[in-house]
């Protein structure tokens, strides 16, 4: 089909579909859930929508696993209990009720990752109830190398700004540069890896209705 007759949420990738497989005859043809999937493994889904969307607004993602999820962690830490992020509600102090603006915050003097580096600016409504967002800023001047995040409060808009970051995903790995954007669904376990000495940028987190 013509670039010029496609709707535009295709063209910026909003609303793909793609299918991938590490090897040859991995994905089901015909159905998603087998009995029994190809090569022994194991059918996960990672739910974007509720079951009662039309066919036409699901979004979810099919995954096949050497082991069930459950068995991949080691230790789980809660990041906003070792680090500067914050969720909403956060109501650590008063909201002035003029307009600020700052300068933007150095990098920190100890190294930093995608996430040790995450700083919340503000945060809006209640992720509980899946409404609201929350924006930050990230300084990183290293990789993670053996840390995943996991996100299970919203999808995560990430603005690069300066350094170009390389996102390894359930789904496969993605290389961004400054001046694109990357959506990390809810869920979704990834690592970021620098491919520059140094990254930062922004992070728009939405707890509510999926970006379009």
């Amino acid at each position: 089909m013509p670039a010029d007759v496609v709707h535009p949420e295709y063209q910026s990738g909003f609303l793909n579909e793609f299918v991938s497989e590490a090897l040859p005859g991995a994905v089901p043809e015909g159905q998603n859930n087998p009995q029994k999937p190809p090569l022994g493994l194991y059918t996960e889904q990672i739910s974007g929508t509720a079951f009662t969307v039309p066919n036409a607004r699901n979004r979810r993602t099919w995954l096949y696993r050497i082991r069930p999820s459950v068995r991949h962690a080691w230790q789980f830490v809660e990041s906003g209990r070792t680090h500067h992020i914050r969720t909403a509600p956060c109501r650590e102090d008063n909201p002035p009720i003029g307009q600020l603006r700052w300068d933007p915050p150095p990098f920190p003097d100890e190294p930093t990752t995608f996430l040790t580096g995450m700083r919340t600016v503000a945060t809006n409504g209640d992720a509980h109830t899946q409404t609201g967002m929350a924006a930050h800023v990230y300084m990183a001047t290293e990789s993670m190398t053996d840390t995943y995040f996991y996100n299970a409060d919203g999808e995560m808009l990430v603005v690069l700004q300066d350094g170009r970051l390389r996102f390894v995903t359930e789904c496969g790995v993605l290389i961004a540069s400054p001046g694109e954007i990357v959506i990390l669904p809810r869920g979704m376990i990834f690592r970021v890896e620098l491919i520059d000495d140094t990254a930062r940028g922004y992070i728009a987190e939405n707890y509510g209705t999926y970006l379009e």
